[in-house]
């Protein structure tokens, strides 16, 4: 779980993809995660957290994850947008480029 909360809090933006292999919905959500990648390239770190494996456990219990697939949006370690369920890659296009564009205000 250390080695999560690093990559979550070391990177800019991380979406990070709670899956399942049995979940139909979750196999739909690969290629819309795919797309997205090669649309925002290096400005995003996407993960895949496979919930089934025990060594996540802790990660799924966490988060509260209560239903596949649930994507979580973190942006210096802290959550800015959660969902359940499949999403475009159009949608998330926008929610990424939206947190993007947050980093470039001025604080």
């Amino acid at each position: 779980m250390e080695k999560f909360k690093e990559l979550i809090s070391d990177n800019d933006l991380v979406l990070v993809d709670f899956f399942a292999h049995w979940c139909g919905p979750c196999q739909i959500m690969t290629p819309i995660l795919d797309d997205l990648k090669s649309a925002v390239g290096e400005k995003l770190t996407i993960v895949k957290v496979d919930i089934d494996l025990p060594a996540n456990h802790g990660l799924t219990s966490l988060y509260q994850i209560r239903s596949v697939p649930t994507l979580i949006l973190f942006r210096k370690g802290e959550i800015v947008w959660r969902n359940s369920g499949v999403v475009s890659t159009e949608d998330l296009r926008v929610i990424v480029e939206k947190q993007l564009e947050t980093e470039k205000q001025p604080q």
